[in-house]
């Protein structure tokens, strides 16, 4: 062949090439199919299935969900040459033309697996143009894919009757099962009904579908296509099917994953079925008890905490409950958090080397600038260990901890963690943010617990596995397209960019309190009725009983429980401890049953120091009895202790001397408590014996103890307006705390003498409107003032 020829040949080849690329650019290829959303569990299981935008089951087959058998038996039944043709098959095309034209056997168009696929993809008339089309198409098809991704395409796209399409939407809602785990029977039932699904529908023509499958099972074993031994055992199988609805598991993350990834068609959740099942049984089957007290609703998280993967989660009691606004998701509505941000307030205090365990904190009625909290039960201890504090939840101690920590570094610590509320409101927020006062989610709080189990390490919660398509294929699936109305969820492995909220040390301490037995929130006759399980847990409950919290973790798990009324109508009976503990504790025992008994261990960077049992400080010189306490070395403070002050006293006790006045001999020195003059106040209001100083010597004339010891006012408030009604005759309250030396203090308004009274006697007045100076000196010559506003209403 000389030069000329086959430049000739190849400017022939060229020019073909160029007509087909032009044939294939005016005639682009039908858009692919519309698959039905479907989000699967951790194990590659169906979770939640949704209907496609036409109404349609068709789920999507995956290439490695086709076994050999189903291959075999689809090729064998309707293109033998499939692998061997572009599209079309000439031989069966002359074949079929003879029959057709002479009459002799089946009429038939002789379609290959491809042409079927470009008549699924685009349904004409069945006419002999659209057949030349159909041809056509099928050649374009060949050009384009594989031959694997063809048959994919065919098997998802296989009418099964009514609004059933694809193999895969046919194994589950008829056999339950995704088409890699039917039986050889089922799978030869599925692939003989398509070219009948009129005829063949399963659940109603049982008997017809039984003696075709029994047909074609006959001659594929005679085709030596499977082994006679397993043919004879699937002619023996049943087929007595019926259609069940699509799987319906996790509603509420199934709609935040279709939401967020609209474009999926398979999205992998790390949820793990069998954990995903029981919550939700126990959370159904525990709201119906407590409906009869007007509590109809709960959530519940389930992470594990190696690899933030939530493994079940349970937005509501029950999704199809209109009622109770069943599909309000509970993981993600902003609800008060209660109690439940103590410890990690608790935590971060410790980081800042400002209490220790065993340390005492004031446990009394306190005016926070303005801000007066109380505790759950309206009592006060006096003084409390902060380990007590924290094991019986108490306010008071709480919010003088924050004060001390300063709010700005606790929010900045939660906006860091995620806490969206409070990431927006930060600078609105007060020392009523630890008793509840900022909005927070149960996913937010679980994953705060979740830092705790991890040693103080924060990562954001997974929600999916990592897709198993390469990344050219991840993007044909759809980008990942947040929905504004969703947060954005991470892809599940185990993370690796943890953020340090608090210290290894600090977290163990928190969990050492928390997984404490001795506590008023441990549910009545949880000890008798149950197995404990070994966990770290704390209740939470808001204001007005709207909501009941109790979230808890051990090594390998953290669960989180929210029990309430989506309408956020409160009820007498919602407590975290006898409301939402018992959820959680029984899913702890269903869900993490058999976790390893392993327990947290103290790490490297904490240590043992003896402290005074009276204050939790270091031992000063006049501590007998000490206790050990953790401490975290070149951190925790090393403040000595002076619960106990040494006062010089008259040799008959009935006062005290200063360095001042004593007498040169004729007295003795004695220890009296050093208490806090809001402690002493305390004491004295509530008649609680304490040893009390005798008062000071009367003939010495000088001012003593600084204003450090001055009187604290705590009513009013000060830089406060007050609005008091004329007609009913409103008045102020005037009260202080002092140094517990006091016995008298004097009040005075606008620098003009009022009364005399004890330290902790309550007085009232009836003031003036306009500016009001109110000023309270005690018998040591000590003074404050407060400035206030008095508005008076007609």
């Amino acid at each position: 062949m000389n030069r000329r020829t086959i430049s000739r040949v190849l400017a022939a080849v060229g020019l073909v090439l160029l007509l087909l690329l032009g044939l294939n650019l005016a005639f682009p290829l039908p858009p692919a199919p519309h698959y039905s959303p479907i989000v699967l569990a951790a194990d590659g299981t169906v979770l939640h299935a949704y209907l496609n935008p036409t109404q349609k089951w068709r789920m999507k087959t995956e290439l490695r969900e086709i076994t050999p058998v189903l291959r075999k038996a689809i090729l064998e039944k309707e293109d033998r040459w499939f692998r061997w043709h572009l599209g079309v098959n000439p031989v069966a095309l002359v074949h079929a033309a003879g029959r057709n034209l002479f009459g002799t056997g089946r009429t038939t168009g002789a379609s290959t697996i491809t042409m079927q696929v470009a008549r699924l993809l685009e349904p004409k008339e069945r006419t002999f143009g659209n057949k030349l089309l159909e041809m056509l198409r099928a050649t374009q098809l060949e050009l384009h894919y594989s031959k694997e991704e063809i048959l994919q395409l065919y098997l998802n796209l296989v009418p099964y009757g009514g609004n059933v399409e694809g193999v895969k939407s046919a194994a589950l809602l008829y056999f339950q099962q995704t088409p890699d785990y039917l039986s050889l029977a089922q799978t030869v039932t599925l692939a003989i009904i398509p070219n009948r699904p009129r005829g063949l529908v399963l659940g109603k023509n049982n008997a017809a579908v039984l003696h075709e499958r029994n047909r074609w099972l006959r001659r594929f074993g005679a085709a030596g296509l499977f082994p006679p031994q397993d043919v004879e055992y699937a002619l023996l199988e049943p087929l007595d099917v019926q259609r069940h609805a699509a799987p319906a598991l996790a509603p509420h993350l199934s709609r935040r994953l279709v939401r967020q990834f609209p474009r999926q068609a398979i999205i992998r959740s790390g949820l793990e079925r069998n954990k995903q099942s029981k919550a939700e049984e126990l959370t159904r089957n525990y709201v119906r008890r407590l409906q009869e007290l007007g509590i109809t609703q709960a959530a519940v998280l389930v992470v594990n905490n190696r690899t933030r993967q939530v493994e079940a989660y349970v937005g509501s009691a029950d999704f199809r409950d209109f009622a109770s606004r069943g599909q309000n998701d509970g993981v993600l509505a902003v609800r008060s958090p209660g109690s439940t941000l103590k410890p990690f307030l608790y935590a971060l205090a410790m980081d800042r080397g400002l209490v220790t365990p065993k340390q005492m904190l004031p446990d009394v009625p306190t005016n926070f600038q303005g801000y007066r909290p109380e505790n759950f039960d309206k009592h006060c201890n006096g003084e409390v260990t902060l380990e007590r504090a924290l094991a019986y939840s108490l306010n008071i101690p709480a919010v003088r901890v924050l004060n001390q920590l300063g709010v700005p570094a606790f929010t900045d610590k939660l906006r860091q963690a995620g806490f969206e509320n409070v990431t927006r409101n930060r600078t609105r927020l007060g020392l009523s943010s630890i008793l509840g006062g900022c909005g927070a989610s149960l996913e937010e709080l679980t994953s705060l617990y979740v830092t705790l189990a991890n040693g103080g390490q924060y990562a954001q919660l997974q929600y999916r596995l990592p897709s198993l398509l390469p990344a050219s294929a991840q993007g044909k699936e759809g980008p990942d397209n947040s929905s504004k109305n969703s947060t954005p969820l991470a892809v599940g492995r185990e993370p690796t960019n943890m953020v340090p909220l608090i210290s290894e040390a600090s977290a163990f301490l928190i969990t050492d309190i928390l997984a404490q037995l001795t506590r008023p929130d441990l549910p009545i006759n949880a000890a008798s009725s149950m197995r404990l399980p070994k966990i770290a847990w704390k209740t939470g409950t808001s204001y007005g009983r709207r909501d009941a919290w109790s979230i808890g973790y051990n090594k390998q798990y953290t669960i989180g429980v929210w029990v309430g009324n989506f309408s956020g109508q409160g009820s007498p009976a919602l407590s975290g401890a006898e409301v939402a503990t018992p959820l959680l504790f029984d899913l702890f025992n269903a869900v993490a049953y058999n976790s390893p008994n392993n327990w947290f261990v103290p790490p490297a960077t904490l240590d043992f120091r003896l402290v005074c049992a009276e204050s939790g400080l270091v031992p000063g010189e006049n501590c007998p009895n000490q206790v050990i306490d953790y401490f975290l070395p070149n951190i925790s403070h090393g403040q000595r202790c002076q619960h106990q002050r040494e006062v010089l006293v008259s040799a008959d006790g009935s006062f005290t001397y200063c360095r001042a006045c004593a007498p040169a001999a004729g007295y003795r020195r004695e220890l009296y408590p050093n208490l806090l003059p809001e402690v002493s106040a305390y004491k004295e209001a509530q008649g609680i014996p304490y040893r009390r100083l005798p008062p000071h010597n009367p003939q010495c004339q000088l001012v003593r103890g600084g204003q450090e010891r001055a009187p604290s006012i705590t009513s009013p408030t000060a830089n406060t307006e007050y609005v008091l009604n004329r007609h009913e005759k409103q008045q102020l309250l005037l009260t202080c705390t002092t140094d517990n030396e006091v016995r008298q203090v004097f009040w005075y308004v606008n620098d003009k003498f009022l009364r005399a009274a004890t330290a902790t006697e309550r007085v009232f007045i009836q003031p003036p409107p306009g500016p009001l100076k109110i000023s309270c000196a005690d018998d040591h010559g000590r003074n404050t003032d407060v400035l206030v506003t008095v508005t008076e209403l007609d």
